[in-house]
């Protein structure tokens, strides 16, 4: 019988700036969308347009309330809404504290992440609740990874 490895589970943190883009970015096409209506400048031809601006709000939605990380002895799993995958820890060279990766891979929700290294040249930035409790975890299943500020 194979026994799993033990998963510790990090929700993400959310911030005011995310939060607001969310919501903003939510609000600004209901409204479009409602005035369009109201105003009677959708024609029924332009009405595929509704399912989609939902589409669009439940993804964001999904996203920003559906974003944790699994650390375990094998790695570290991501999940942002349907955006899932997982970084072995053997390929874990380094973790930045603290700092916020602006461009790039972001499974976050919030700023002041961690940024981690991986591989070569790769990185990606997750945001957990708490990045203290996440590098002491961390560092109990590979304490090589270098830290730094």
């Amino acid at each position: 019988m194979k026994i799993e490895p033990q998963h510790i589970k990090f929700r993400s943190r959310k911030d005011i700036l995310f939060g607001s883009v969310i919501i903003g970015t939510s609000l600004l096409l209901i409204v479009i969308m409602v005035v369009g209506i109201l105003n009677g400048g959708m024609e029924t031809h332009e009405l595929w347009t509704i399912p989609l601006v939902f589409g669009v709000i439940f993804f964001l939605s999904w996203m920003y309330f559906d974003t944790y990380y699994l650390l375990s002895s094998n790695g570290l799993e991501y999940h942002c809404g349907p955006i899932r995958g997982s970084i072995r820890l053997e390929r874990i060279r380094g973790i930045v504290k603290g700092r916020t990766l602006w461009v790039g891979f972001r499974p976050a929700t919030a700023r002041k992440g961690l940024i981690i290294k991986f591989d070569k040249f790769n990185e990606i930035y997750i945001s957990p609740k708490t990045n203290e409790t996440f590098i002491n975890r961390i560092l109990e299943f590979k304490s090589d990874i270098h830290i730094t500020e």
